[in-house]
């Protein structure tokens, strides 16, 4: 079974618009789109490629109007009247979110070292103001609800079949036969072929240990308990223009987007499962849990479950 990246593309995606819009952000709801209640408007469409090991992936990514106008609100601090209708600065101001949340996807996704993934990359391949229309022509098409700031605002996201297999929690697909394999010889011999099935059973998860867990008991699980995750705290974060980094020098203050009285982020592998505030403890520094989810809920954001 393919690694399934569907957790981290739900955090990325929240994670990346509360960072550069400075509003709270959870998905309500994903459900494969309907088109009838996107007629008669426009949406910004951003075409997006993902190559890693099984190949080349294209997205593509449908902000309405709705959702579009009010990303660029907030990416403004709220400052100056809320626009009815797409422009170019608006696309423009789509396009770097999107640019942004396929970056910070791709950097989670190769922290976990994925066997079946292998590195992947992202390019942004265009992007364009579209009428919703365009939509119908789009399979495996999901419509991401977001609340944001007390709103609705969607998130469509198109897919091609390849990504399938390793989205299937949101996707509900998880056949792995139309995968290419990554080397395939046809004169393979039997002993080729069994070869080939024992890696499409053995497909890492996020720690590379899902074939432990196929039965999902207590003493496979007990015989994790011993492996070293990395665990990492994120202060903040902040986008800067690439000017301005390169101006940087010793003694220069980086001010972040975090406020000093907000909770810190909790990674483990790179993912999120919690938050917590800065103490010190014998001259070192360390972290107060402050809320964390339940076992059941970390074993499924580790993917172990």
């Amino acid at each position: 079974m393919a690694s399934d990246l569907s957790n981290i593309l739900k955090d990325e995606l929240t994670n990346t618009l509360e960072q550069l819009l400075s509003k709270g952000s959870t998905i309500d709801n994903i459900q494969e789109l309907n088109q009838e209640n996107y007629e008669a408007t426009q949406c910004i469409k951003v075409d997006v490629k993902f190559d890693f090991s099984a190949g080349t992936s294209n997205w593509s990514f449908f902000i309405p109007t709705i959702s579009a106008t009010k990303f660029e609100y907030f990416m403004l601090g709220g400052m100056g009247d809320l626009k009815e209708h797409i422009d170019d600065e608006i696309a423009d101001a789509v396009n770097e979110i999107t640019s942004n949340i396929c970056g910070s996807f791709s950097t989670s996704v190769n922290a976990q070292n994925f066997d079946d993934i292998g590195s992947i990359k992202f390019e942004v391949l265009n992007s364009s103001i579209v009428e919703s229309s365009s939509m119908k022509d789009q399979e495996n098409i999901y419509e991401f609800s977001l609340s944001m700031d007390s709103e609705k605002l969607p998130v469509i996201i198109g897919f091609d079949k390849l990504i399938l297999p390793f989205i299937s929690a949101i996707t509900g697909k998880d056949d792995e036969q139309d995968l290419p394999l990554a080397s395939e010889d046809s004169n393979s011999n039997e002993q080729n072929s069994s070869s080939n099935q024992a890696n499409k059973t053995s497909s890492s998860d996020s720690l590379g240990i899902s074939s432990l867990l196929s039965e999902n008991s207590a003493h496979n699980l007990q015989l994790l308990f011993n492996i070293k995750l990395k665990l990492s705290v994120r202060l903040g974060t902040k986008n800067f223009l690439l000017k301005d980094i390169l101006r940087w020098d010793i003694g220069e203050i980086i001010e972040l987007d975090q406020m000093v009285n907000e909770p810190l982020e909790i990674l483990v592998n790179g993912v999120k499962i919690g938050e917590g505030e800065a103490v010190i403890v014998e001259g070192k520094f360390g972290l107060k849990v402050k809320s964390i989810g339940n076992e059941a809920l970390r074993l499924n954001q580790l993917g172990l479950k």
